[in-house]
């Protein structure tokens, strides 16, 4: 187990500062029974901006991002004292899932395809239906903020993304077709000592650390029947999944006691734990028959007192607490200016 040796600080005064010269907050962004929200503000105002992942002492994040007509992805960080916003990847490829080296911050983690090409991948085909493309050259790789270094971390054939720290720093989780299936591995942060946590044929990713260590929440896809699993397997084949499909999963930080949390028939994913371990905040299409509306979602370990968070008749996603728990950031198409807009907002979280 991972035991977590170094004290969160957490200052609320750079919430008083401006970003961008905008206010602070506006709280016309909450919506009707969003009763968990106060003082909500936009960090982002243009492009695609998703999995923001704050610093240990809260006053950063790291976050991906494409803005116009590009599809590549970078990876970027956001002071929110001074609202500066400096890319951190190396600009080439397609970067994405993006994290902090905790404790001590100076260091991140991303994937990135430019070991395979420096240009931009081609998209999905989504006449397949709604579709995750795998690309192959994705690795994950170490760097600094500075961007003196970049070191390769994974060199196994196909995908190698997804990866976040434990937040003592001791490991990194990640999804890996290392095994020839989507499976969740653990690495040193030097990245020795790869071990294989998940072993189900499906989908499983997203994984993610309690603030203790002592436990891992992922989303999973699980196929049952004879023809589900010859769809997935031919889906994987042509590097692709179909994530219509998802359920939250948690386990033990060596791998047992692996228990599904959530049991119903929408896309659940981006589980992040409360400060507590006890309770899980998550986004999913639950209430939607359509399935295009996602909200924030919270629910305990097993299984009970689901809570409906948010409310926007869109995408709300990629929720994640300050190192203290007052404070959320999370991803939304709210107060977009253009359609297809995913911005990033940052909020008062009510204990």
């Amino acid at each position: 187990m991972f035991s977590v040796v170094f004290v969160f600080v957490f200052s609320n005064l750079f919430y008083m500062k401006k970003i961008n010269n905008t206010q602070i907050y506006d709280n016309t962004l909450i919506l009707k029974n969003e009763k968990q929200f106060t003082n909500i503000r936009q960090l982002t105002f243009s492009g695609e901006n998703a999995e923001a992942y704050f610093s240990s002492d809260g006053k950063r994040l790291i976050f991906q991002s494409h803005d116009g007509g590009s599809f590549c992805d970078r990876i970027y960080t956001l002071n929110l004292e001074s609202g500066d916003i400096t890319m951190a990847s190396n600009g080439d490829g397609v970067t994405t899932c993006s994290y902090f080296v905790y404790p001590e911050c100076k260091n991140i983690i991303y994937s990135s395809t430019h070991l395979g090409s420096k240009n931009c991948p081609p998209k999905p085909d989504y006449s397949k239906g709604y579709v995750w493309k795998l690309y192959q050259d994705y690795d994950i790789f170490l760097s600094d903020l500075n961007k003196t270094f970049l070191k390769r971390l994974t060199n196994a054939p196909g995908y190698d993304a997804e990866g976040t720290v434990a937040f003592d720093g001791s490991k990194i989780i990640y999804t890996s077709m290392m095994s020839g299936d989507l499976d969740i591995w653990t690495m040193n942060i030097d990245g020795t000592g790869k071990t294989q946590l998940t072993n189900r044929v499906g989908y499983d990713g997203g994984p993610l650390f309690s603030i203790d260590g002592s436990k891992i929440v992922w989303r999973a896809y699980h196929p049952q029947t004879a023809k589900e699993i010859a769809e997935y397997n031919s889906l994987l084949s042509q590097n692709i999944i179909r994530p219509m499909e998802l359920q939250i999963w948690i386990m033990n930080s060596d791998g047992t006691e692996k228990k599904q949390i959530t049991n119903n028939s929408s896309a659940n994913f981006c589980p992040y734990f409360f400060q507590n371990g006890n309770r899980i905040n998550f986004s999913s299409n639950l209430h939607d028959p359509q399935g295009r509306n996602f909200d924030l979602y919270a629910i305990n370990t097993d299984g009970s007192q689901l809570e409906r968070i948010t409310f926007f008749n869109g995408f709300d996603g990629f929720p994640m607490f300050s190192p203290d728990g007052d404070y959320i950031v999370f991803a939304s198409n709210r107060n977009q200016l253009e359609q297809g807009e995913t911005n990033l907002f940052i909020a008062k979280w009510k204990q």
